[in-house]
């Protein structure tokens, strides 16, 4: 089975080389504040579809879907999901395969008080989301679609995870937000770092869905569309 991540993310590649894949990585390039929703789970799934589609696009424009013909089922995971898929890929060429070609994708998003955080602007506000979170709670939520690219058969879901934290010394939050790496998180949250761990008081869901591929969710929906 040959697997596309369509993700840079590091939590990602980690969560699925867990999950038993191999794969390769190729990022979507969009422009995610041009898509905007109110609710965080309607957000997550359109930022995912568009994300998707630039994948396939990509895909497409490269002429780089000979490569994953040899495999039996081809797993095509776009970080961050899918909606126009069907009318942009070849479908007849999936169609005539004996295997189906599975596309997943995903988003994610942190809610602190009522507001969508995506992604840190800056280091001021990294470092301003992380003293939000100390010693306070935030949530993330996460979205899952796998389309069957042989029967467009699609299946989606959200998961929605809370996160309770411990008072965060300030010396903690500068070494993350000099490190970068909150910069590169929805809404500068982490839960993994080894220096932040001592500082999660409560994870109110499962650990990989706040690093941003909820295993369970995933899953149930790639059995769901064969």
């Amino acid at each position: 089975m040959q697997v596309i991540l369509g993700s840079a993310s590091i939590a990602r590649k980690t969560i699925l080389a867990e999950m038993g894949y191999q794969f390769t990585v190729m990022t979507a390039d969009i422009d995610e504040k041009a898509i905007r929703k109110e609710k965080p789970e309607e957000l997550v799934m359109a930022l995912a579809e568009a994300k998707a589609d630039a994948i396939v696009a990509k895909l497409q424009s490269i002429n780089n879907l000979e490569k994953i013909a040899e495999a039996e089922t081809s797993v095509l995971v776009a970080a961050d999901t899918a909606e126009a898929i069907l009318e942009r890929l070849p479908i007849g060429d999936y169609a005539q395969r004996a295997e189906p070609t599975l596309l997943i994708t995903t988003d994610q998003v942190v809610v602190y008080d009522g507001a969508i955080r995506e992604k840190p602007s800056n280091e001021e506000e990294a470092r301003q989301f992380m003293k939000d979170y100390s010693g306070g709670h935030a949530a993330t939520v996460g979205s899952v679609v796998v389309t069957n690219l042989k029967t467009g058969l699609r299946k989606g879901g959200w998961d929605r995870v809370e996160i309770h934290f411990h008072e965060i010394p300030d010396e903690v939050i500068e070494k993350l937000v000099e490190e970068g790496i909150v910069l590169k998180a929805a809404g500068g949250l982490i839960i993994e770092h080894p220096l932040i761990v001592p500082f999660v008081k409560q994870v109110v869901g499962t650990t990989d869905s706040v690093m941003g591929l909820p295993k369970a969710l995933t899953e149930k929906l790639l059995k769901e569309v064969l």
